[in-house]
């Protein structure tokens, strides 16, 4: 089997994972790593092991021309310009989330890649983890009847207090809008490729618990939201409640997801992966463990551990990303990354609830 060759563009927190992920994939190397200045890419190629290290995009893309595929775990900001020079350069690219900054840039992307025929993906892990493959077989397969209702959480509370700042509180680098593309886009992804339907209209208010925020003393404006709660309808009439929040206090990475059916109901924790839960009338309520003799279809091929050894968010992460390079290899004739046609929807989802927030009205996406 051909290595597949990748190569990192920024190198903080979520890039190290990608290393981690491409690691625990077989065939595969990651060759070099971009960051913002030289020493800070030395120091990260130093600590993982990674041969070659730039400050600059176009002087990595052009001593690697041989690359299979691109990371970028660059600000949202960056998104759109590492994407394209990568296109251009001939290269596969899997993007962070949210895709780009504006829609009109994720817009402009996919006919760059058709035109190029190259794949492009975006890193949403969670419709990897095997409990959300199994509650998506089963919701497919009529096991809880019709779907009447959804509701997804996802809160966190890293930005509390007014003293708690991030690059992301920025507008110039996290764009006018926070919470919805940096954890509600999970939320959408995530239910949307368990129900096999779109989000066709939206009623979303957002909150801003601070609108400044202290930073070394002096007081910074913020703009974009830290909470919001959205009312979403998709293609079939089947509606959803949203609720996001990085102001939560005592929830740390919480991300969950109930599915109400006409016989059956389905939930699911990211804080507990491996565990569904099924809600019954006539019967005890049911809780099944991640374990093969248990799942079935997608998520029983993604088992890779006996029962116990609980299979988490790096796993989910590295399915995701394991997703995208078969696509790459022409592996098999499914493939389950989220494509940029899909990404490119949610960023239009993003842009209805502002818009929905601003007229106080239900929007079309």
């Amino acid at each position: 089997m051909k290595y597949l060759q990748a190569a990192i563009v920024g190198g903080g927190f979520i890039g190290k994972h990608h290393v981690e992920a491409i690691r625990r994939i077989p065939c595969t190397k990651v060759v070099a790593v971009c960051d913002r200045t030289t020493e800070m890419a030395k120091e990260i190629a130093e600590q993982m092991g990674i041969a070659f290290f730039y400050d600059s995009v176009d002087d990595m893309l052009k001593a690697h021309p041989d690359l299979d595929v691109m990371h970028n775990c660059s600000p949202s900001n960056l998104h759109y310009e590492v994407n394209k020079k990568a296109f251009e350069a001939g290269i596969n690219v899997l993007c962070e989330k949210p895709f780009t900054l504006h829609s009109h840039e994720s817009e402009a992307l996919i006919p760059l890649a058709k035109k190029m025929k190259l794949l492009g993906g975006v890193q949403y892990n969670y419709r990897h983890n095997v409990i959300v493959e199994e509650m998506k077989e089963r919701i497919h397969r009529g096991d809880i009847g019709k779907p009447w209702f959804v509701s997804a959480e996802y809160l966190q509370d890293w930005l509390l207090f007014e003293t708690d700042y991030n690059w992301r509180c920025d507008s110039t680098y996290g764009g006018n809008t926070r919470a919805l593309p940096d954890i509600g886009s999970h939320c959408f992804d995530t239910m949307q490729y368990m129900l096999g339907e779109k989000i066709v209209s939206v009623l979303c208010k957002r909150y801003i618990m601070h609108p400044e925020r202290m930073v070394n003393g002096k007081a910074v404006k913020v703009e974009n939201e830290d909470a919001a709660i959205i009312h979403a309808k998709f293609e079939s009439g089947l509606e959803a409640l949203v609720r996001v929040s990085q102001v939560s206090s005592g929830t740390k990475n919480d991300f969950r997801i109930l599915v109400e059916g006409t016989k059956q109901s389905l939930s699911w924790s990211q804080e507990q992966p491996d565990r569904l839960k099924m809600g019954n009338r006539n019967r005890a309520n049911e809780e099944l463990h991640a374990d093969a003799r248990y799942l079935t279809g997608r998520a029983k091929d993604k088992i890779k551990l006996p029962h116990g050894h609980v299979p988490g968010w790096a796993d989910a992460f590295t399915n995701s990303i394991h997703a995208f390079y078969k696509a790459i290899r022409n592996e098999g004739d499914t493939f389950d990354y989220t494509t940029f046609e899909e990404a490119h929807h949610i960023m239009k989802i993003t842009d209805a609830c502002v818009k929905s927030d601003e007229m106080n009205a239900w929007v079309t996406v």
